[in-house]
């Protein structure tokens, strides 16, 4: 399976989790090391956008394409398993505890949820503490220039 992922170059080398336990986000606490990746590079953009405007644009952002071994140990999680208001922003406490639970419990290595962005589109988490972490790999990093039209 391929995934994507849209990053800040310095911070695109190193599949590590530790970006998104700084502040914490829609499924990880603070504090609880987690790797965000999408289905598409279309989602992994719109995921991203929401958190951006033209005038905070970055320009060194890279797109990369992560192949998971299908046979890696994934949850999948559907709208209908999650709580009222699980996709709203700020984000509920609620999906944060879901996904502290998937890292602690260290029972599979993703973790596959709906997008609160993209309706019907899905999200792939991945638990860099899992034994199988080590068998992810970084395929493609490529340089990802925004269109400005999309902040107009």
């Amino acid at each position: 399976m391929k995934v994507y992922r849209l990053a800040r170059k310095k911070h695109a080398i190193e599949l590590s989790g530790k970006g998104s336990s700084k502040s914490g986000n829609r499924w990880n606490s603070k504090g609880v090391e987690m790797i965000y990746c999408a289905e598409s590079r279309a989602l992994a953009m719109a995921e991203v956008s929401v958190h951006l405007s033209l005038a905070t644009l970055p320009s060194d952002f890279v797109m990369l394409e992560i192949s998971i071994p299908d046979v890696l140990s994934t949850i999948i999680l559907k709208e209908e398993d999650l709580p009222d208001e699980w996709n709203i922003f700020p984000h509920n406490i609620a999906t944060q505890k879901i996904g502290d639970k998937f890292i602690q419990s260290n029972q599979a290595c993703i973790l596959k949820v709906p997008s609160a962005v993209v309706k019907g589109d899905f999200n792939y988490l991945i638990n860099p503490f899992h034994n199988d972490f080590n068998k992810i790999k970084i395929s493609k990093m490529e340089n990802f220039p925004f269109d400005r039209r999309i902040f107009k």
